[in-house]
């Protein structure tokens, strides 16, 4: 179609919209409402507003590979050597949604160019986070809350290596917080034995640890003492910004740095959720099921169990009873001086008179 019919099509059918009666009450609705007729155009811009743009093919690809991902953990070092680094922090961020993410699967696809780095909630342990960040050296913004299995030595490793570090997420549950209570003195700046007249005469290389590059520590359940030991001695950390256009002493807060923010969010936005709902992944917020009326309670599940498990084993006895006959009748043979002449003459019988053939 030509360019000038086009525009002839579209303003016929924008005559037709305007010649519309949509209320034909009276001539006055009609001549207030005349104004106001849709055209063509409105609804193309409608519906462009309204539209939700599909997926793109990597994001589909992404999201069948991370629905799949249990099936693959053993190939995936192979599999994943030639992915991008943003495809690899987005199956990581899949594996931490299905419960999946471990050892094996982080230094599977561990890359050096990451710059974020969620392992929150995760099975990773001081192996594995050590491995991450040993090759990941750029790492900006970290979240190891609720890693029950780090401790003291894993977070040592990763202030040790992340020169780069402004964010660090940690705590959440009992046993990371006793964590990141035992590490707290690793955020302190300790000196050297060096000499100096003047603050000014010191270099930075003369200061050890203290995670020189920290910003922002979120701590979502931070005790009082490690709060007033950590604002008084690390007066560089803010700990747990408000999430504000402005933050304190007049610096941006970033959203990495709000605990309100998934730090992994931004990485999986365009993959379908119900790639990771597969195993039944349930986000911080959401509130725990409560059992169903029908739901059979826990004394008829041990009734239920108890039947089976009688009903499979049932063969089992009957055998072992056989069994246990024969043997007692063997027994009452050997022991019985009558019994076993009886045994004795029948053998006897049988041999004076054999069976024809």
């Amino acid at each position: 179609m030509e360019k000038g019919e086009a525009e002839e099509s579209i303003g016929s059918v924008n005559t037709y919209l305007h010649n519309l009666q949509l209320n034909p009450n009276s001539d006055k609705t009609k001549s207030t409402h005349k104004s106001h007729a849709p055209t063509l155009q409105s609804f193309e811009f409608s519906s462009l507003v309204k539209r939700e743009w599909p997926s793109s093919l990597v994001s589909l690809c992404v999201g069948v590979v991370g629905r799949h991902l249990e099936d693959i953990i053993d190939d995936l070092a192979e599999i994943a050597s030639t992915f991008p680094s943003d495809i690899k922090m987005a199956l990581v961020a899949i594996a931490r949604r299905r419960k999946l993410l471990n050892d094996d699967i982080i230094i599977a696809l561990a890359d050096s160019s990451w710059e974020i780095l969620d392992i929150s909630g995760s099975d990773v342990s001081d192996f594995g986070l050590c491995h991450v960040v040993k090759i990941s050296k750029n790492l900006r913004a970290v979240d190891i809350s609720r890693c029950n299995r780090l401790t003291s030595t894993g977070v040592s490793e990763l202030l040790q290596y992340s020169h780069s570090l402004q964010i660090l997420r940690w705590g959440g549950c009992p046993r990371s917080d006793i964590t990141a209570r035992r590490c707290s003195s690793l955020l302190k700046p300790n000196l050297n034995d060096v000499g100096g007249e003047s603050w000014e005469e010191f270099d930075t290389l003369e200061f050890t640890h203290g995670a020189q590059s920290l910003r922002w520590l979120v701590w979502p359940k931070i005790d009082k003492d490690s709060l007033e030991s950590l604002s008084i001695e690390c007066p560089r950390i803010i700990v747990n910004p408000k999430p504000s256009p402005l933050g304190l002493r007049g610096s941006e807060v970033p959203q990495e740095a709000i605990l309100q923010v998934v730090l992994d969010d931004p990485i999986v936005k365009d993959i379908d959720p119900k790639t990771w709902a597969v195993s039944g992944f349930i986000s911080k917020t959401t509130l725990p099921s409560i059992s169903s009326p029908n739901e059979l309670s826990i004394a008829e599940k041990f009734r239920l169990a108890f039947v089976e498990r009688d009903t499979r084993l049932a063969p089992k006895r009957a055998k072992n009873a056989r069994q246990h006959q024969r043997r007692a009748e063997r027994e009452w043979v050997m022991t019985d001086t009558r019994a076993k002449a009886l045994a004795l003459a029948s053998k006897a019988s049988k041999s004076l008179h054999p069976r024809n053939t």
